[in-house]
């Protein structure tokens, strides 16, 4: 990597991990990292169960919307990180490709959704580390 690091993640619509786990490194990285978050048939809006289990942790996602995965927003990462859904993804050399298998929060209540949260938020924290760890 040079420069900042960037990371994308993908999931299929969008609204729901991958939204999370951008919202969370966003935040923990205060702009040492360039943060982007896509998916490959992305749905109209952010799941309101997740965005309400984000806003308990002070984090506003209500601007959000879904974004549609290109070729380009691969291309222009460093760490490309899927999020357990078996989306389909371009490969590039010389980027690290990473899969988190997480739980779905689609169709979930907010109460089921702070554990998928927390553990986004627990791998969040540990990539992190690795990538401030690299840059130094």
């Amino acid at each position: 990597m040079t420069g900042k690091p960037e990371v994308l993640f993908v999931c299929v619509h969008n609204a729901g991990r991958s939204q999370m786990a951008a919202a969370l490194l966003a935040h923990h990285a205060g702009g040492a990292v360039d943060v982007r978050s896509a998916g490959s048939a992305p749905a109209d809006s952010i799941n309101p169960a997740v965005r309400e289990a984000m806003a308990e942790v002070g984090l506003d996602l209500s601007r959000e919307v879904p974004k549609k995965l290109t070729t380009d927003a691969v291309e222009a990462a460093d760490v490309v990180i899927t999020m357990g859904c078996g989306d389909a993804c371009p490969i590039f050399p010389g980027k690290r490709y990473l899969d988190w298998q997480l739980e779905d929060p689609a169709g979930k209540g907010v109460e089921d959704v702070r554990p998928i949260r927390d553990e986004i938020d627990r791998r969040v924290r540990e990539l992190l580390t690795e990538l401030l760890a690299a840059e130094a």
